[in-house]
């Protein structure tokens, strides 16, 4: 986004559509989503045309390039249709009209930056014609500062290209103009480095080299001057076999004779800068102030910054507001190592410099060479030397010289760009003391004690970010024959700037190099910090300047938290690493926080949060471990760790079941976190479970890669708890397959024994009864070895499962009655439930209703008793399932609609998917063939999302069953879609 001035000096807000660059739209909304591809394309020829009809042929020929297909119309018209809505939902002042050849864009004139870069190189003539070159010049810097990128970059169009490459050419004739005129004010001096940068970038343009001659000639540099048009010419003549235009032919002969021509015809007067004393001492050394130009020391932007536009809007508006207010206004711009923070600062600087702060730009890196703190006494005294102050002037003490900076810049606008601040103490004397000038401050920690700050984080960038960065860094063409490796990219270095500008750097240099390539380097986590360096650019050494800013404290735990596996940390995470229980211990992370290394992700209601630690701060750290730890505290830090997420998934086990039920447990040792982060884990146990789910796989691997095979299989089959009830059967077999080998090379057979058992269940779950055999039978006999009373019951009720899938009813019953009296010895009252449930769907099969309600009604009281909801859900299911074998369908439906409340409130898909199928019979039998149709449906999509395939193919069946023809893979779909607002569910 855009912030430019009109005639009067007020700022005008920035045009809702932006095309000098990649496309942009904003509105009351903020910025309004442009689908990539041809929603660009129509919207930036509409654009271009503003308030003009675009013919629908045009954009037919924008969007196809070689040849439309026959559906081209009726995709335009799609286009079109998800334009305005996007627009009107954007809140944006324009609308697309139909007319009978096409299409136009109606919104006012200034409704886009081309209309505000127009407006403003016509005011700079204007200005020029009446001899006010300096007004002119700060119109035309305002007028080429709107671009941040070639003419609608990025949108793929040849023949748009083509079109919107004009307005990139009236930007050059826009610079070569101002340039023209800081010649005539004698600036040349000043010009130099920044026209050798535009000829190095549009070597053929002879205006502009004739401009660079001028500069170089009137500075004393009259063999540079020649040289700088021999090197035109032979680019001329070499390219394009042609001799240097007249007015550079005779512009070098004037060089080559001294012509007096080329003096400045009015020489541009320095303005002397006249200092308040402020000492005896003072007063003498000011006396006679040398004069000088105004400072212009801000870094050149890289002109490559990808931003939110209204981002850097705001950002903007924030520096200059003091202004208006007539207060001091100090913007801090926040972010960790690497993020951008000075690049967006210094972009910042340059857009509102001109407009705003004529009088001048300071420039500080505070942060210092190798990394030492520039004092703000040295500060001040380069201020001062640039302000026109003479060495022998500048007082010692700090406090004088902060005196007769606040005094030489008062009523002055001048804008004061601190790089890298360190501390407050290091900003404080650096602030002017009126509010005409503005102060701009970047720095990794927070800084919370200067005074009227508006402050503005940093982030990394997003994948579609960081793919653009590195498409202006290389090239668009290659970052477009290689997308997936852009991502790749992108994705390696977590969307962190400064990577991607050395990815960048490294390509550019070697550009026989693919993407694939280099992500080929980058993907040994070993190497990739070496990876990420070129020249004076390095990963490794921005980060070391945070690093060692830490107290010792601060970096032992840094280290420590690399050791987590996840990007996200918790916030007893800490805690545990370093075994602190005090009471504020989550206290621990907030000097990482304040610097940056970490980031908040999250916050909950009662004030906890989440923190995020990207991929390469973890390397980092990691790279740093050994030199702070020795081995046994590093195992020390991994064992709490572990054990801390052991005693959390427990607790969330034991809120589900009621108790530790259904479950074998171990002697692996846990870590208890404070009472509160238990207490935000049981008010959701399964929720917990699910936003934690990454953390505890991770968990689980890291236990067995450190030896902690106990702790491993304990927390990979307490998760069972979750992976059961959400539909994880894939997660379910990774975890034990890690705890499983774990455990065999550990020669510990509770633990085999637990996790072959588990492994027996999954299969169970997937319908493969057979399979699931050899597991249970294995287990069974560890745990009947070694007296495990829990375990061993848990395995004769998963074995009668399979007899009754069989259809040895005798035989399962035999062994679900062995199966209860184990869970009666274990007082395992939630196990007894599961087995009464299993027992009453034999009874059922065999009619005996009588038998099959004492059943359910004994499971029932249990789980109601110990709280267990999910176990409530599994019995209520049976007895709808028993009212439906009774033919008592209008009572089997209300039951089974009140399960159904259940397990959607609890998240439970499993019994989702089930008690679905179970409403789809029961319409059935009543003949409401359509109400059928939708929960078969429904259930079969839920089953495929859990990958219960078998029971998805069951619904399937009823559903050809019923309807005597089957549907479509589409047709499923469709139906579950309807059915998931039908009041019927």
């Amino acid at each position: 986004m855009t912030v430019s001035s009109d005639s009067d000096g007020t700022v005008a807000a920035a045009a809702p559509f932006r095309v000098l660059g990649p496309i942009e739209v904003s509105g009351e909304q903020g910025i309004v989503p442009v689908a990539p591809g041809r929603q660009e394309i129509v919207l930036g020829a509409l654009v271009l045309e503003l308030n003009r009809v675009v013919e629908t042929t045009r954009l037919i020929d924008f969007i196809w390039d070689h040849g439309p297909p026959k559906t081209a119309r009726a995709q335009v018209q799609i286009c079109i249709s998800r334009l305005r809505k996007a627009l009107t939902e954007g809140g944006v002042d324009a609308t697309i009209e139909t007319r009978p050849r096409g299409y136009v864009l109606r919104a006012p004139q200034d409704a886009t930056d081309i209309g505000d870069f127009r407006r403003l190189v016509a005011q700079a003539h204007a200005l020029a014609r009446d001899g006010l070159r300096m007004p002119a010049v700060e119109k035309l810097r305002s007028a080429t500062g709107l671009w941040r990128g070639r003419c609608l970059a990025g949108v793929p169009s040849e023949v748009l290209a083509g079109m919107a490459a004009q307005w990139d050419e009236r930007r050059l004739e826009a610079v070569e103009t101002c340039m023209g005129l800081l010649l005539e004010l004698g600036r040349h001096e000043h010009l130099v480095g920044e026209l050798m940068q535009l000829v190095a970038c549009h070597p053929l343009r002879e205006r502009l080299r004739s401009h660079l001659m001028v500069a170089l000639y009137r500075s004393g540099r009259q063999a540079e001057a020649l040289d700088v048009y021999h090197q035109g010419r032979a680019i001329l003549t070499e390219d394009l076999g042609l001799d240097p235009g007249r007015e550079l032919r005779d512009l070098a002969q004037a060089i080559l004779t001294h012509d007096p021509d080329l003096a400045l015809a009015e020489p541009a007067e320095p303005r002397p800068v006249v200092a308040t004393p402020f000492s005896e001492a003072a007063q003498e050394r000011s006396a006679d102030p040398d004069p000088v130009v105004t400072p212009r020391q801000l870094p050149a932007d890289t002109g490559d910054l990808v931003a939110d536009g209204r981002f850097v809007s705001a950002v903007c508006d924030a520096v200059t507001e003091g202004q208006d207010k007539g207060q001091l206004n100090v913007v801090l711009v926040l972010g960790g190592p690497g993020v951008g923070k000075s690049t967006l600062a210094r972009h910042v600087a340059h857009r509102v410099a001109t407009e705003r702060f004529p009088d001048g730009q300071l420039y500080c890196d505070l942060r210092g060479p190798g990394g030492q703190p520039v004092g703000p006494a040295e500060a001040l005294g380069r201020f001062l030397r640039a302000l026109g102050v003479p060495g022998q002037a500048i007082p010692d003490a700090l406090d004088e010289r902060a005196e007769m900076y606040r005094s030489l810049l008062a009523g002055r606008r001048t804008l004061v760009l601190l790089d890298d601040a360190v501390s407050e103490s290091q900003v404080m004397p650096l602030l002017p003391g009126t509010s005409s000038s503005g102060v701009l401050v970047t720095s990794r920690g927070q800084l919370t004690a200067l005074p009227g700050t508006r402050r503005f984080g940093v982030a990394p960038l997003s994948p579609e970010q960081a793919v653009q960065l590195l498409g202006r860094i290389i090239g668009e063409h290659r970052v477009e024959r290689e997308p997936e490796a852009a991502r790749f990219l992108a994705h390696l270095v977590g969307g962190l700037p400064l990577a991607l500008r050395i990815i960048g750097a490294r390509l550019a240099a070697r550009p026989h190099w693919s993407l694939a390539s280099m992500g080929d380097r980058l993907e040994n986590e070993h190497r990739r910090l070496d990876e990420l360096a070129h020249g004076e650019l390095s990963i490794r050494a921005s980060l070391s300047l945070s690093y060692d800013g830490l107290a010792a404290a601060d970096r032992r735990l840094l280290c420590l938290l690399s050791l987590a596996e996840g990007t996200e940390v918790p916030s007893w995470l800490g805690a545990a690493l370093v075994d602190d229980r005090t009471p504020h211990c989550t206290d621990l992370l907030e000097p990482l926080i304040d610097m940056r290394l970490l980031g908040i992700t999250a916050m909950d209601q009662d004030g906890d949060f989440r923190c995020g630690l990207s991929q390469i701060v973890r390397m980092f750290a990691h790279e740093r471990l050994p030199a702070e730890f020795t081995e046994a505290d590093r195992a020390g830090a991994v064992r709490r760790m572990v054990g801390g997420w052991m005693a959390l998934a427990e607790r969330a086990h034991r809120e589900i079941y009621g108790g530790a039920c259904t479950i074998v447990t171990g002697r692996g040792e846990r870590w208890h976190p404070s009472d509160s982060h238990v207490q935000r884990c049981v008010r959701d146990p399964l929720g917990w479970l699910e936003r934690e789910q990454t953390n505890l796989l991770n968990a689980v691997e890291l236990a067995a890669r450190s030896g902690l095979d106990e702790l491993c299989w304990e927390l990979a089959t307490t998760l069972v708890t979750l992976f059961e009830a959400r539909g994880y059967p894939d997660l379910w077999e990774r975890t034990h397959q890690v705890a499983l080998t774990a455990v065999q090379e550990a020669g510990n057979e509770r633990g085999q024994a637990a996790v072959l058992g588990s492994l027996g269940t999954l299969h169970l779950y997937r319908g493969e009864h057979e399979a699931a055999g050899p597991y249970l039978s294995a287990a069974l006999e560890i745990f009947e070895r070694i007296g495990e009373v829990r375990g061993h019951a848990l395995c004769l009720r998963d074995l009668a499962r399979i007899e009754r899938h069989r259809g040895d009813d005798d035989r399962a019953l035999a062994l679900y009655t062995s199966a209860e009296r184990g869970f009666l010895r274990a007082r395992d009252v939630i196990g007894r439930a599961y087995v009464l449930g299993e027992m009453a769907h034999i009874t059922m099969r065999r009619a005996d209703f009588t038998r099959t309600r004492s059943h359910l009604d004994e499971a029932l009281g249990i789980c109601r008793s110990a709280g267990f909801d999910r176990g409530q859900a599994l019995v209520l299911r049976r007895l709808g399932q028993m009212l439906t074998c009774q033919q008592r369908y209008e009572a089997a439906e209300q039951t089974l609609l009140e399960v159904l409340a259940m397990v959607r409130a609890s998240g439970d898909l499993v019994g989702e998917g089930y008690v679905l199928h179970d409403l789809g019979r029961v319409n059935a039998h009543l003949h409401r063939r359509e109400q059928a149709v939708q929960y078969y449906s429904l259930s079969a999509k839920i089953r495929e999302r859990i990958l219960d395939h078998s029971g998805a193919a069951a619904a399937r069946s009823d559903i050809v069953a019923m309807l005597g023809r089957p549907m479509t893979s589409v047709g499923w779909h469709q139906q579950a879609d309807r059915s998931v607002t039908s009041t019927a569910c």
